[in-house]
């Protein structure tokens, strides 16, 4: 079918098609936590002015509350993305970008916003309570992906109890849930994120842990039962719902937690982030068969490192996001604890090439007199606190939004509540933040933009934690693109 002869769905033709004609972002939804348990709003969605020429530019334009405890809101999706590009030259209706699906990784409660009667008031008009997924015998939901049929699937990280489980829960167009994804004998041990390549019929999936787990905070301990701690890397096919290669990484490679493959939809490579040794591996299809192999291109070495307890232990930078330029050009990497954002070009994606790096913030500040760093193989001086408008960064970079121009970059700082509070605790207690990194995206370097800062230190019921964020018309980490030639 033609592109003339369609009806045009909320996206856009292709990855460039977005990067080239798809507007500059005006509004940033920031999902937000609230450390504070016993506090009754609980977590929201912040709205975040960032269009320059607005008199609220940089500013908290709406918080839209839960009103409930106890959620731990995490990542966010939508109930339509540049998937439904493409829609029949007879379909009575055309999907709309209109819904923002926010689920709880504490609750498994999932809030819908309305975000088109009024983008800069998203309002909730439905909440699918946790015992939905229980029912199901999943639980944490964690990514939301539309699908090009119009329903929404979105990952699970725990079965009823808590305990370590990989699967997918489906919901139709009206909110109402289909069931779970995954068909046949064979399961994934863990679940976290996931990316689907319909070309190659294809989807990769990564690992976190059990609920039970991470929940409690991060402990060594728990890395001695790996079936509740993730280190694979899941491959099903997409037409059948199935699973059929499963790529155990070790030790070395756990927490494989952010996956991503080419946004080009003809692609059948990506790159996964793991957490903890901060090593991304590079995923790529055989040309011969369905099997994928699996190489580390990326190693960002472990410090020594004594944060006052009188003995030194191995720190590694923790990534917790990695993200794509439209163009496939340009891999973002965040380094949690170490407290610096990397820029590679993937041009050769098997050989990344380090073209720009900013720290903004970290565990390892010069100004941190409890901290004493033993061993660092690629610096030799500590890097300094970062300062924006006075304002002490407190704890690292954590998830990264990326401008569909690839000129933009939005860092928030928050990873999950109970880790902040074990890692960072000055950002708990001032709260957390969103800043700006000016890109070059054309030979790549970045620049802290020194105007741009959003605090959450002053919030109307308390310092406040920000974590996932997206824009309206889409982003570098929602739209999943079709080929439409196939």
């Amino acid at each position: 079918m033609s592109e003339k002869a369609c009806c045009h769905g909320p996206g856009y033709a292709t990855p460039l098609d977005a990067m080239k004609n798809g507007p500059r972002e005006k509004l940033l939804y920031t999902v937000t936590i609230q450390p504070n348990v016993d506090e009754p709003h609980g977590d929201y969605l912040a709205t975040i002015d960032v269009d320059p020429e607005s008199p609220t530019y940089c500013q908290i334009v709406h918080r839209t509350f839960t009103n409930r405890k106890g959620n731990e809101l995490h990542h966010s999706g939508w109930n339509a993305c540049s998937s439904c590009y493409y829609v029949d030259k007879n379909a009575k209706t055309v999907p709309k970008r209109s819904r923002l699906v926010l689920p709880s990784l504490n609750s498994d409660f999932i809030y819908i916003l309305d975000v088109v009667t009024d983008p800069r008031k998203p309002e909730i008009i439905k909440v699918i309570d946790g015992d939905v997924l229980k029912s199901h015998n999943v639980t944490a939901p964690h990514t939301t992906h539309c699908l090009a049929n119009g329903n929404i699937m979105i990952s699970t990280m725990g079965d009823a109890k808590g305990n370590a489980k990989g699967e997918f829960i489906l919901f139709d167009a009206d909110f109402n849930c289909v069931g779970t994804w995954t068909k046949g004998e064979r399961k994934a041990i863990c679940g976290y994120d996931f990316w689907y390549q319909p070309y190659f019929d294809v989807m990769a999936s990564s690992e976190w842990g059990a609920p039970n787990k991470f929940r409690r905070g991060w402990n060594t301990e728990d890395l001695e039962d790996m079936s509740q701690y993730g280190c694979r890397i899941n491959f099903y096919k997409w037409s059948t719902q199935t699973l059929y290669q499963t790529v155990d990484l070790g030790l070395e490679g756990v927490t494989p937690l952010e996956i991503r493959f080419m946004h080009n939809p003809k692609r059948p490579d990506g790159f996964v982030g793991c957490g903890l040794n901060a090593i991304v591996y590079y995923f790529k299809k055989k040309d011969d068969s369905d099997e994928f192999v699996v190489k580390k291109v990326i190693d960002i070495p472990r410090k020594l490192v004594d944060r006052g307890t009188g003995t030194a232990a191995e720190m590694g930078g923790m990534i917790s996001d990695i993200i794509i330029s439209l163009d496939d050009k340009f891999l973002y990497v965040n380094c949690w604890l170490h407290g610096d954002v990397r820029q590679y070009d993937i041009t050769n994606p098997e050989e990344p090439k380090l073209v720009s790096q900013l720290f903004l913030g970290g565990a390892i500040c010069s100004d941190l007199t409890d901290v004493i760093v033993k061993e660092d193989k690629e610096w030799t001086e500590r890097p300094p606190p970062c300062y924006i408008k006075g304002r002490r960064l407190e704890g690292g970079p954590q998830m990264m939004q990326l401008s569909l121009d690839g000129k933009r970059l939005y860092v928030s700082s928050s990873l999950y509540s109970p880790w902040d509070k074990q890692f960072y605790p000055e950002m708990v207690s001032k709260g957390g933040h969103v800043v700006l990194i000016d890109v070059d995206a054309v030979n790549g370097g970045m620049k802290l933009n020194e105007d741009f800062l959003v605090d959450f230190g002053k919030e109307p019921y308390g310092p406040t934690l920000p974590h996932e964020m997206r824009y309206p018309g889409g982003d570098c980490t929602s739209d999943i693109w079709l080929a439409n030639d196939k």
